[in-house]
C-alpha cells in the first residue's frame, strides 16, 4: 500500500526553490552592481551622521504599521550605511530592524544618485491579526537623495527597485517605488 502524496507540499517545494533562485539572482545582481559602480564626485557626506525616518520595509504596510527611525553615516565620500529601527508595542507587536548600504554612482551639485542593498528582520501581525509573526526582507534599489539649495543638511530620498520578502508567510519578489514620504528624509549633522 502506498501513501498518497500531499500535492501542496510538492508545490510548496517548487515555490521555495523558485523563490530561492530569485533571491540568489537578486543577490548576485546586487553584488555585481555594487562592485561595478564607478567613483563619483558626490555631495560629501563623509563622516556625517543623518537622523530621519525610513518607511520602505513591509512592516509599514501591515496592521498597526510604523516607519522606522533611521540613522545614516557616510564612511567615505561614496559609501554609506543606514540603521533602521521602528516599533509599535501595541498587541500584536509590529517592528523592524534593518541595515542598508549605499554606493554613490553619479552626483550633481545638490543630488547623489546611488545603488543600495539592504535587509531587515520584521515582526508583523499574522493573517489572523491577533499575533505577531517574524519574517525577513531584502531589498535592492537605485535611488537619489536631493538637497534643496539653502537647506544643504536636509536630504530627501526617492528609490525604485525590488524586495524579496516572506512577510506573507511565503517568499515573494516585489517591485517597489518609494517617494521621499517612504524612502526617507534625513537631517545631517
Amino acid at each position: 500500500m502506498t501513501t498518497p502524496r500531499n500535492p501542496s507540499s510538492k508545490t510548496l517545494g517548487l515555490t521555495l526553490t523558485s523563490s530561492f533562485r530569485a533571491a540568489f539572482a537578486l543577490a548576485v545582481f546586487s553584488i555585481l552592481s555594487l562592485s561595478a559602480a564607478s567613483v563619483s564626485h558626490a555631495k560629501d557626506l563623509h563622516g556625517r551622521f543623518g537622523v530621519g525616518y525610513n518607511g520602505q520595509f513591509s512592516n509599514k504596510e501591515a496592521t498597526r504599521g510604523v516607519p522606522g527611525v533611521s540613522i545614516k553615516y557616510g564612511f567615505t565620500r561614496d559609501l554609506g550605511a543606514s540603521l533602521v529601527f521602528g516599533i509599535n508595542s501595541a498587541s500584536p507587536v509590529n517592528s523592524v530592524t534593518a541595515l542598508k548600504f549605499f554606493q554613490n554612482i553619479f552626483a550633481e551639485t545638490n543630488m547623489n544618485f546611488y545603488f543600495t542593498l539592504g535587509g531587515g528582520i520584521l515582526s508583523t501581525a499574522d493573517s489572523t491579526g491577533l499575533a505577531s509573526a517574524t519574517s525577513t526582507e531584502f531589498l535592492t534599489a537605485l535611488g537619489a537623495e536631493f538637497f534643496i539649495p539653502g537647506l544643504e543638511s536636509l536630504g530627501f530620498t526617492i528609490e525604485s527597485g525590488v524586495k524579496f520578502t516572506n512577510v506573507t508567510g511565503t517568499f515573494a519578489l516585489k517591485t517597489m517605488g518609494m517617494s521621499f514620504l517612504d524612502a526617507g528624509v534625513h537631517f545631517y549633522f
